[in-house]
């Protein structure tokens, strides 16, 4: 069964990583990169017993979400203080 979380965008850190490229023998290999980390923290109530965000926040008021991604153009589909949705679903084994 897929669990809902609802998280916000607290911060997008910059920095020097190890980033993907394919080599001139034409394997994947790494080099050093931009990196951002976007860096995510669970909704609060907001005082108001039926707003969804009291709902989602009874349900995990604590917790935190990074995500390192070379890929700089993903990154860009993210807003600072903006909530979003996150569904876990089980992969499979």
């Amino acid at each position: 069964m897929p669990v809902r979380a609802k998280f916000k965008v607290d911060k997008i850190e910059r920095s020097v990583g190890s980033v993907p490229f394919i080599n001139a023998e034409g394997r994947p290999d790494w080099k050093p990169g931009e990196v951002r980390t976007v860096i995510m923290s669970p909704v609060w109530g907001k005082g108001d017993p039926n707003h969804e965000n009291t709902k989602f926040w009874q349900a995990t008021p604590v917790g935190s979400l990074q995500l390192g991604c070379a890929n700089l153009a993903a990154v860009e589909e993210f807003e600072l203080g903006r909530e979003y949705y996150i569904d876990f679903t089980a992969a499979e084994r």
